[in-house]
């Protein structure tokens, strides 16, 4: 990289912050080492003058000093998908927070693409690894254990390693009693054939309840938990006859997908002809086209509760291993609103 004169553009380094403020090479070292015995006038000269020659910290050479990368791995499967997307974001801002650097690492779903990701987590020498909920392999936890890294996993459980996941089975059991104190008989549970842990539970616990409490429930599932899968699921209905009065979604990509099948191709709009629930709220759950109740995953919350595990794993490596559990609330919109008197009663 070269400015107008041809001469090489180079970052601003410690030395000119020296020479600026009039100190040591070590006294600006001191300055940006938290804890460091430094004169409060010297670091403000340092601080000013760092300011003014826009001077940042090399962390990268920092590294190599303290031998700590401040690197931490998270890991999943197309990060970009749904509420991955909003549970990355909510990650990396915590992460960054928190001091750390965010490095995501899509695993692909070949073999290839999976042997490149785990190259380049632990070619960095991340400190630590978050593993999303998904189709990451174990192996990224075993090589991560392996490696000496603190390891988290959300939405998923791996033995001897914390874990954060949502309350997938009180929500799913609590979505099939609605639709039974609401009258309703033929339920639908939309699922999907990558059958990941969450999805499997909600699936489950949906459908255990579905029967518990007297109702049929008719199961079908998609390829992925995605539109193209809620659309095909929809599909798979209407192959059936008569048509669920409710139907379980074991997310929102697919509830929406869903709807506008059913909406384009056989003129079944909720809540007049079925009611359809979700699971996710993510942001466009609320928009007027889906208006969909729902169960809520909060992001920051589940962030935070993955942020105080590894604090509590780098700070003491031993400590047995925790599993958190974060409450989905239901947040009703028009797609189903139980009768006040029926919803109270649950």
């Amino acid at each position: 990289m070269s400015d107008q004169d041809g001469s090489s553009a180079q970052f601003v380094n410690a030395l000119q912050v020296a020479k600026r403020a009039g100190v040591s090479r070590s006294a600006v070292s001191r300055a940006f080492t938290p804890g460091a015995s430094i004169a409060p006038e010297t670091r403000e000269k340092v601080m000013r003058a760092a300011t003014e020659l826009g001077y940042q910290v090399n962390n990268l050479a920092r590294s190599l000093l303290t031998n700590r990368s401040r690197l931490v791995g998270v890991v999943a499967t197309a990060p970009e998908l749904g509420f991955r997307a909003h549970l990355t974001a909510a990650l990396s801002k915590a992460l960054i927070k928190r001091g750390s650097v965010p490095l995501i690492i899509n695993t692909g779903t070949t073999e290839e693409e999976i042997n490149a990701a785990q190259q380049a987590l632990f070619g960095y020498r991340a400190e630590a690894t978050i593993i999303l909920s998904g189709s990451p392999p174990a192996s990224f936890v075993d090589l991560a254990k392996r490696n000496g890294q603190p390891v988290i996993v959300i939405g998923r459980s791996e033995p001897e390693v914390d874990s954060v996941l949502v309350d997938n089975i009180v929500a799913a059991q609590q979505a099939a009693r609605m639709f039974v104190a609401q009258g309703f008989t033929r339920l639908g549970l939309v699922g999907s054939r990558s059958a990941t842990p969450s999805i499997l539970e909600r699936e489950q616990a949906f459908c255990a309840a579905a029967q518990e409490h007297g109702a049929k429930a008719s199961i079908v599932r998609g390829v992925d938990t995605d539109y193209r899968g809620g659309r095909e699921a929809a599909r798979l209905l209407l192959a059936q006859a008569p048509l669920p009065q409710a139907i379980f979604c074991v997310n929102d990509l697919m509830a929406f997908g869903v709807i506008d099948h059913l909406r384009s191709l056989a003129s079944q709009s909720t809540p007049l002809d079925l009611a359809v629930v979700g699971f996710d709220d993510v942001p466009e759950a609320a928009w007027q086209a889906y208006d969909l109740t729902t169960f809520r995953q909060d992001p920051d919350a589940i962030a935070s509760a993955a942020i105080k595990m590894l604090d509590r794993r780098q700070a003491d490596p031993f400590v047995p291993p925790v599993r958190a559990r974060v409450p989905a609330p239901l947040i009703l919109r028009n797609s189903f609103r139980p009768s006040p008197d029926r919803f109270e009663s649950l």
